[in-house]
């Protein structure tokens, strides 16, 4: 790639047109989604070393994908490789923005999960280092180049189902514990781990901001959820009187829809969230157009988008700033369940949303067996 900033503002030339990417964390998703995804980005994008605190990952993983496999307090170090242009931080969410700063201060790129941190200040940290380093910070929002999802907001883009008014998602499965979402100093609970997926969905299909939340919480007596919350409903208002509601869990059957419906028709996507499996796309208006969309990779138009950013220097979306607009509704509906009340949101502007040019279509990948990594649910 192009000249690469560093820290310090030495500034490191690169023959090659492919970004290097280093991924931190190697648990059951990277593993299973975004090392296997390279293979989809290989235009633009290689992975060049790996972090993680496991020993049999470091033998069995690095060897896997021929790269060095650093521990955590080898950060620096993997930062320093002259072949490392970007991260890819795939964390429990507490350490989101200690390792994105990180990394942006040594002047690599940032692509970071979701939800990007645990607060709207961390986030803002983030934003701020990579703005400080001119380097590019993307939250990892997969949905936003994938077919069904973009083939929804287009319709409602267009009109096709008149003005929008009603948003409604059911997204659960049922938890395997031990596992960091539902680990309170991990950053885990349902409405971090799943409920941004519905929020972020409610806000790319109103193309807006709420303006109000309220939400309920249910704990139970389930063991799993010692630390967190089993189940969150939330309820979220938009300008022009647009409503969105959602229900989430970690204690129920698995289910994975939105439907929004508008003035004159609805938009509804089956496995709408979910980053294997075919997704279902219905369209109702004066007739009902349903098709079935076959499973695709997902993470590899991700990293292929933010590599070809990086490259041209073009403004990402979703950018650290979405991750912001999601983290900071997160942080409302827990202080509404917390007090029973109705939580206002301070007015925010947002530039920039998903449109259909974004989509990209990549085969599904075949992920090996998982070392030391289990699912988050069985099946």
């Amino acid at each position: 790639m192009a000249e690469r900033k560093q820290a310090g503002g030495v500034v490191r030339k690169k023959k090659s047109r492919k970004v290097g990417y280093a991924v931190v964390g190697i648990g059951h998703f990277a593993q299973d989604a975004i090392l296997p995804a390279f293979k989809n980005a290989k235009k633009n994008s290689r992975l060049v070393a790996l972090v993680s605190g496991d020993a049999k990952k470091h033998r069995v993983v690095g060897k896997r994908y021929k790269v060095p496999v650093f521990g955590y307090e080898q950060l620096d170090e993997c930062l320093a490789m002259p072949e490392v242009d970007a991260v890819y931080i795939a964390l429990p969410n507490t350490l989101h923005a200690e390792y994105a700063v990180r990394a942006a201060r040594a002047g690599a790129h940032v692509l970071c999960e979701k939800p990007l941190a645990m607060d709207e200040q961390q986030c803002m940290e983030m934003i701020r280092a990579a703005e400080d380093s001119d380097v590019k910070l993307m939250t990892a929002y997969r949905l936003h180049f994938e077919s069904a999802n973009l083939a929804a907001m287009e319709a409602v883009r267009k009109g096709k189902i008149g003005e929008p008014r009603l948003f409604s998602s059911s997204f659960s499965f049922q938890i395997q514990g031990p596992n960091i979402r539902i680990d309170r100093e991990a950053g885990g609970g349902v409405a971090w781990d799943i409920g941004v997926y519905c929020i972020n969905a409610a806000r790319y299909l109103f193309r807006a901001e709420p303006e109000e939340v309220f939400a309920f919480i249910s704990k139970g007596k389930d063991e799993r959820f010692a630390e967190t919350e089993e189940a969150v409903s939330a309820v979220l208002r938009f300008p022009e009187g647009r409503l969105a509601s959602f229900n989430v869990s970690f204690g129920a059957a698995t289910t994975g829809t939105y439907q929004l419906v508008g003035t004159q028709g609805s938009v509804r996507l089956d496995n709408a969230y979910d980053y294997k499996g075919k997704m279902t796309f219905e369209l109702r208006t004066q007739g009902t157009k349903k098709r079935t969309l076959p499973s695709r990779d997902q993470i590899g138009p991700e990293i292929s988008y933010f590599s070809d950013c990086i490259l041209k220097n073009r403004e990402v979306e979703p950018s650290g700033w979405e991750g912001l607009a999601d983290v900071r509704i997160i942080r409302a509906l827990y202080t509404s369940a917390e007090s029973g009340r109705p939580v206002r949101l301070e007015p925010f502007e947002k530039r920039l949303r998903p449109t259909g040019e974004q989509e990209q279509r990549r085969p599904p990948t075949k992920p090996p067996e998982p070392v030391n990594a289990a699912p988050p649910m069985d099946g």
